[in-house]
């Protein structure tokens, strides 16, 4: 009979081969695996670092220059641009400075060899459990620092390797103390801010080695989204961010509680220059001009611009009140722009809230003008001989098969051409178009400064024509000057950082031109100040000044006006809904010429304003008027506005209020 015993350890196997020890399986397959893993290192490289960047330039900053804009008197308006600082030593931060980056961004920076197996494995799990999000890819400070150094931030697998790549590259030819000094020295903070010198000057308005630890934790925190964890525009999320480093540092022990408690109790103070940043539309519409005056910049640029910013503190803050006390009456938004008599502006607010929608209402918008469209109309005729004596008869008119109708939906018969100005009267204005024609009316406003298409049917004569409130301004500012055109403009000269002037707006300036002569300038000026004093701009009026101005309301309340002046300087006010929707019968009596009332009332002081220049031009005797100016007033309160409550002035804008943990 066969002997049936198994194959004892040294017997051979099936085959005739000798089975392997434990120990001799254990080497076997981990040549094999070593052999594959080879071959996988090795086709890994051969995918992926074919098209590695040049790493020869590792010390090479690149960046577009920045641009400082100041405002007429020299105060730093904003920065624009790329900003970069010396770099700051490793050894002269504080210790905790380092440490706060390593606790929340990097935990095991000590002991990796440039990437993070671990992190690399939970980041994958997500990115497949998560379809259609971004991906999430456990990047080490390492690895950061060569996608900051070497790639672009787009959320592919092929950058993610060829990150992984470069942050072997970078562990093999660094320590570790150099390669964090490049990421604290590399890294964006937002705000234009390259590198923790350039941020703590930018946020803190201090070197590095001063920051505490609490400022240390609110820009470690930011490494998550510089915008999101901003401290200046998003203060509790920042804080938040901040209290979750403080606690990471406590945890490795960076810190210590006591010295997180005290974090907690001295709240961080944002550099006020920045914490309290105005003008951003005005700098974005300036921005879009620096390079057709002077090219692509080479160097840091210094521009000089027409800005005051007391000026436009006092906008900014009138345009906010106003548009939050008409919210009830579904105003949802507002625009104001102010300029001199030369054109400069001095005041220019494109929204309520910047952070909340960069959409410029200033320029970028288009909105029908309604009634603060009729000086054109009504100064066309005053250059063909009318004046304001002339009588007029306010009743149902039919031009084509365009009827007419009144605000007040009444009639007020005879009346001179300055009262139905003051009232607004659509009958009057309508037919005064119609005879002196809507081609000249046209070539009126075009003169005077609306760039906007100017369609030529009989509505364009109550306002039926889209324009931005920067034309209105510049458009009224020949009454406000002495007849001469003021095309708005914001930059008044452009310099690199060492001085070298590239642009100057006065350098062949062309000489002022005339766009209102007299006796028309001197009629116009009249009748426009009837409305601030008697007429539907009453609530625009400001005790002790020489005022005038026009209200524009158009159909369905979708659009408010407010055009204004006084000797040298012009506002236009407009509000509305920026999706077109109708308000809740708001006209250019009530929240507009509020809004401006408030803004003036603290413009006004500051510019040492003088009276509307040209003085005054007897009109020729007219016939006896059928009925007084104050009878037409009767009844039409509503119209007019001048119950309305005056706002207070604008305070002082107040200092920022630090972030609490």
């Amino acid at each position: 009979m066969a002997n049936s015993q198994s194959p004892g350890p040294n017997r051979p196997g099936r085959g005739g081969k000798p089975k392997r020890t434990p120990l001799q399986a254990v080497l076997y397959w981990g040549a094999v695996l070593s052999v594959w893993g080879l071959i996988f290192v090795a086709a890994f490289f051969a995918v992926f670092a074919v098209d590695l960047p040049d790493t020869s330039k590792l010390y090479d900053v690149e960046r577009q220059p920045s641009i400082s804009y100041l405002d007429r008197s020299g105060a730093l308006i904003a920065v624009r641009g790329s900003q970069y600082a010396p770099p700051a030593d490793l050894d002269e931060l504080p210790d905790y400075v380092p440490k706060a980056f390593i606790a929340i961004e990097d935990r095991w920076f000590y002991w990796h060899f440039g990437f993070n197996p671990w992190g690399i494995i939970r980041s994958q799990i997500y990115n497949m459990t998560n379809d259609g999000g971004p991906l999430r890819g456990g990047s080490t400070i390492t690895q950061q620092l060569a996608r900051n150094l070497f790639l672009t931030a787009d959320q592919t697998y092929r950058r993610k390797a060829q990150e992984l790549i470069l942050a072997v590259w970078l562990e093999l030819k660094f320590s570790k103390k150099e390669i964090l000094e490049l990421y604290l020295n590399r890294v964006y903070f937002g705000a234009g801010a390259y590198g923790i010198e350039a941020a703590s000057q930018r946020y803190f308005n201090k070197p590095a080695s001063e920051l505490t630890i609490g400022e240390s934790a609110l820009l470690a925190g930011m490494m998550k989204g510089p915008s999101r964890y901003s401290p200046v525009s998003a203060t509790d999320r920042a804080a938040r961010r901040a209290t979750i480093v403080l606690d990471e540092m406590v945890r490795l022990g960076a810190i210590t509680p006591e010295q997180r408690t005290e974090a907690f109790n001295n709240p961080v103070r944002v550099n006020p220059t920045l914490a309290n940043q105005r003008a951003q539309y005005f700098v974005d519409w300036v921005d879009d001009q620096v390079r057709s005056l002077v090219g692509e910049p080479m160097d840091d640029l210094v521009v000089e611009t027409t800005l005051d910013l007391p000026i436009q503190t006092a906008a900014e803050n009138a345009l906010r009140r106003g548009v939050a006390a008409g919210a009830d009456q579904g105003v949802g938004q507002g625009a104001l722009v102010a300029l001199d008599g030369e054109g400069r502006v001095r005041a220019y607010v494109g929204g309520t809230d910047y952070a909340e929608t960069q959409f410029d209402r200033a320029t970028m918008a288009r909105r029908q003008a309604g009634s603060a469209f009729k000086p054109f109309v009504y100064l066309t005729a005053m250059e063909q001989g009318r004046t304001p004596n002339v009588r007029v008869v306010d009743a149902p008119i039919k031009i084509g098969d365009w009827e007419p109708r009144n605000y007040t939906n009444d009639y007020r018969g005879e009346m001179s051409l300055q009262q139905a100005l003051a009232l607004s009267i659509n009958t009057v204005a309508a037919q005064l178009a119609n005879e002196v024609g809507t081609g000249n009316v046209a070539a009126t406003a075009r003169r005077l400064g609306i760039t906007s298409k100017i369609q030529l049917d009989p509505s364009m004569a109550l306002g039926a024509v889209e324009v931005s409130p920067l034309q209105m301004a510049q458009a009224y500012a020949p009454f406000a000057n002495g007849g001469f055109k003021a095309t708005g403009y914001g930059i008044e000269r452009i310099r690199t950082s060492d001085g070298r002037v590239l642009y100057d707006h006065n350098v062949d300036k062309p000489q002022r031109q005339s766009v209102i002569g007299s006796p028309a300038l001197q009629y116009m000026n009249q009748m426009l100040r009837q409305v601030v004093s008697s007429g539907t701009g009453t609530a625009a009026r400001v005790p002790d000044y020489d005022l005038a101005g026009k209200t524009g309301t158009t159909n369905d309340y979708r659009d408010a006006w407010f055009v204004g002046y006084t000797g040298g300087f012009v506002a236009a006010v407009w509000v509305g809904q920026d999706d077109n929707t109708p308000m809740r019968r708001v006209s250019g009596g009530g929240v507009p010429a509020r809004i401006w009332k408030d803004f003036m009332s603290s413009a006004l002081p500051r510019l040492n304003a003088q009276p509307i220049p040209g003085g005054t031009v007897e009109a020729p005797p007219a016939a006896p008027q059928a009925d007084p100016i104050g009878d037409l007033l009767d009844g039409v309160g509503s119209m007019i506005g001048g119950d309305d409550p005056a706002p207070s002035p604008a305070p002082a804008p107040a200092d920022p209020e630090p972030i609490p943990f």
